[in-house]
């Protein structure tokens, strides 16, 4: 396994339940700050084997963009589940819910 895909692994099974992370702030937080699609992809491609907590990831404007209604629907109401609030055009507040590795890591 590559180093950036181990390192957003780690960062994406971290992030607290009622929290959310964008694509763009994994891939930086892994060392790579061009390196959302990837991010994309890794979650497309290994979240059911890694078990990864993939619908707490968002795009940079906090919104749900999963291409299929069932998937959409799927992570509304798993972010709903854990206390999160969607707006009904799925999107999230970042203020409220983002979640900063690097603040809480202390």
């Amino acid at each position: 396994m590559q180093p950036f895909t181990e390192k957003a692994i780690h960062i994406i099974r971290n992030v607290p339940v009622g929290k959310v992370m964008t694509y763009g702030q994994v891939a930086r937080c892994a060392g790579s700050p061009r390196g959302a699609r990837q991010v994309a992809r890794l979650l497309h491609s290994m979240s059911e084997k890694n078990g990864l907590p993939w619908h707490r990831i968002v795009n940079a404007q906090g919104i749900i963009v999963l291409a299929d209604e069932e998937s959409r629907y799927a992570q509304r109401a798993l972010l709903e589940e854990e206390g999160v609030k969607v707006s009904r055009h799925g999107q999230i507040d970042l203020d409220i819910y983002r979640y900063d590795p690097e603040e809480n890591n202390t």
